[in-house]
């Protein structure tokens, strides 16, 4: 992954934030989209841009257009840098490839142990019943 190839193809747009109004709200657009096309990009290789697509497949447009916003902050700039941090987070996570699990069998003394407990439960619930005369 490419990180400064990814940060020049970024494309932002600025809206109105949503909430209360007031003197300064009503005049200014400090709400931020991001927009990246992951299938344009090309900080990626072949492999990691498949599985982006494959991990982000739920976050992404018809056209492959991954669309962020942030409208936590009342400055634009701040709320520019949150959506890159999440950005970036967003693709470093989907981009780890889990490690495959290998079996295991339970060790000697484990089974053990285990049928041992389900001998004494059984011994006691044995044991609840009415005594024979």
């Amino acid at each position: 992954m490419n990180q400064d190839q990814i940060l020049t193809e970024l494309q932002f747009k600025a809206i109105r934030s949503s909430g209360p109004g007031g003197q300064h709200a009503n005049k200014v657009s400090s709400k931020v989209e991001l927009f990246f096309d992951v299938n344009v990009s090309s900080g990626f290789t072949e492999r990691e841009q498949k599985r982006i697509l494959l991990k982000l497949e739920n976050k992404l447009t018809k056209d492959g257009v991954l669309l962020l916003q942030c409208d936590e902050s009342r400055s634009q700039h701040k709320n520019k840098e949150l959506v890159i941090k999440r950005l970036l987070t967003l693709l470093k996570t989907a981009l780890i490839v889990p490690k495959k699990r290998k079996k295991s069998k339970p060790t000697r003394s484990s089974i053990e142990k285990r049928l041992q407990s389900k001998k004494r439960a059984s011994l006691k619930k044995a044991n609840r019943g009415r005594p024979e005369i």
